[in-house]
């Protein structure tokens, strides 16, 4: 198993999740954004160029079923020049998303701070959903904590079955956190939706856990959903 890094230090992760609120997405943090490495339209390249922008202090590209657009990302960050145009950058941490079945329903399962090259990972970073027993929720969730990492239900209003239900299950499975922050109707700008929002916090709270916040972007803007 390789060391840990700045990218991998879960307790660093913990302690941003604890400040997160209705203000911190976009413009501070966004823990939820995609490339073209999985459904998304922007490079890793053209992502990081946009989270320097804005301004982001800490953020995790979570494609799906994948970790090159976070490779991607660390080079670009690690060969800026020292002298180049940029006053600071954005803390980088790993991250994925991946398919999983909670509850006999079909939910995404955000991966942060764990070690890529674990082996604990590698079903869940080829590319593809995962099947059979690595398909399900309580796998995926202890695969990422085997792998140094803190699993997140991500937007958990948008399934089949309601947060009030999917929450409670995943919290006994031993998720860390929950995508309380999310804009389920893409507003322009984005804004976590009110009532869902509320909703998945007070959850989070019952349950111990952290809330975290997200654009989920998928298009060239970072600063949308879509």
């Amino acid at each position: 198993m390789l060391l840990n890094t700045a990218a991998q230090n879960s307790l660093a992760l913990k302690k941003i999740w604890e400040t997160i609120d209705t203000d911190s997405c976009p413009g501070n943090y966004n823990f939820h954004m995609h490339t073209v490495c999985s459904d998304g339209q922007l490079t890793p390249e053209q992502l990081m160029g946009q989270a320097v922008k804005i301004g982001l202090k800490a953020m995790a590209i979570t494609d799906h079923h994948s970790v090159c657009g976070y490779h991607a990302a660390r080079n670009w960050l690690e060969n800026i020049p020292s002298e180049g145009p940029f006053t600071s950058l954005p803390h980088l941490w790993t991250g994925l998303e991946v398919t999983a079945q909670l509850l006999r329903t079909k939910v995404h399962i955000l991966g942060y701070g764990f070690i890529p090259e674990h082996r604990a990972m590698a079903p869940y970073l080829q590319g593809e959903e995962p099947q059979g027993k690595e398909g399900l929720a309580e796998e995926a969730i202890a695969a990422i904590h085997q792998a140094g990492g803190l699993a997140v239900l991500a937007h958990p209003a948008r399934y089949r079955r309601p947060s009030k239900q999917l929450i409670p299950a995943a919290a006994e499975l031993g998720i860390d956190g929950v995508e309380a922050y999310y804009a389920y109707t893409n507003t322009k700008p984005w804004t976590p939706s009110p009532i869902p929002t509320q909703e998945v916090k007070q959850l989070s709270r019952e349950y111990g856990l952290f809330a975290t916040c997200g654009t989920d972007t998928h298009g060239l803007n970072l600063l949308y959903r879509l």
